[in-house]
């Protein structure tokens, strides 16, 4: 770094010279040259900088949107899920998945009515859902990992213009979740990827089966002294840790298609 030197100097003042017409005109064209310079240099700038059309994809996007039918379900669902620090007061959590259903078409049946709504102009791909249990078999938690076709752009803005509700949930026969439905639901959590065309939902239940009055998003349940079932139960916690955790590897996948790519 060069040597800081003061903002202003001092300098003895000279006898001002007397000024020839010609050298003032051809001063001013060269001054009024040098600003359209200069103007021309920084409005270039400024449109690079604001991407001057469409904006650059973060790295990884064009990847992630094929890696719903690229990838193994192991790699996208892994068989368990930990969450070191994602129940109430930093305890420790493990998901086991016990269910996967087949892709599906962006439908009211596997997705939220207001992330449905807001996908419509931008356009929905494909939804993949698994549905997880904790280590004690108390609670159940369906995820989905949303592929759609926005660009880059539409996705840093989807969540404020999506309704925030609850997603349909992923029941199984001869499960612990043989009785999680629509009426089980009891928090949810949705995350808006920034940087990748994919929207993580979650929403969680208890495992025995029973109907909640009313659902809560996980960022309500997760209140510190909240003294509701749902928040009691902790089932904030594990709608936002399963949502988490799955897409940790989600992230997971993307970055190997990208050290694959780069070999």
């Amino acid at each position: 770094m060069p040597d800081e030197t003061p903002a202003e100097t001092t300098t003895r003042l000279r006898p001002v010279q007397e000024r020839r017409p010609g050298r003032v005109l051809a001063a001013a064209g060269c001054a009024v040259l040098g600003l359209g310079l200069v103007g021309g240099a920084l409005a270039g700038a400024l449109l690079a900088e604001s991407g001057a059309g469409e904006p650059a994809e973060p790295p990884g996007y064009s990847q992630a949107k094929g890696i719903w039918h690229d990838a193994p379900v192991d790699t996208l669902f892994p068989r368990t899920l930990s969450g070191p620090a994602a129940g109430p007061g930093g305890a420790a959590r493990t998901w086991t998945r016990i269910v996967v259903a087949p892709d599906a078409p962006c439908t009211a049946a596997v997705l939220p009515k207001g992330l449905l709504a807001a996908l419509k102009v931008p356009g929905c791909e494909r939804v993949l859902r698994a549905t997880y249990t904790d280590a004690t078999s108390s609670h159940v938690t369906t995820v989905a990992l949303v592929f759609t076709q926005a660009d880059p752009a539409t996705m840093r803005t989807l969540g404020s213009r999506a309704e925030d509700d609850a997603p349909p949930a992923l029941k199984a026969p001869a499960t612990v979740a043989a009785g999680f439905g629509d009426l089980q639901r009891a928090s949810w959590w949705r995350h808006v990827l920034p940087d990748l065309p994919v929207v993580v939902t979650s929403v969680s239940g208890f495992a025995d089966g029973r109907a909640v009055a009313e659902a809560e998003p996980a960022t309500r349940a997760m209140t510190a002294k909240r003294t509701t079932a749902v928040a009691q139960a902790g089932l904030g916690h594990e709608a936002k840790g399963v949502g988490d955790g799955v897409e940790r590897a989600l992230r997971k996948a993307v970055a190997a298609t990208l050290k694959e790519g780069d070999r």
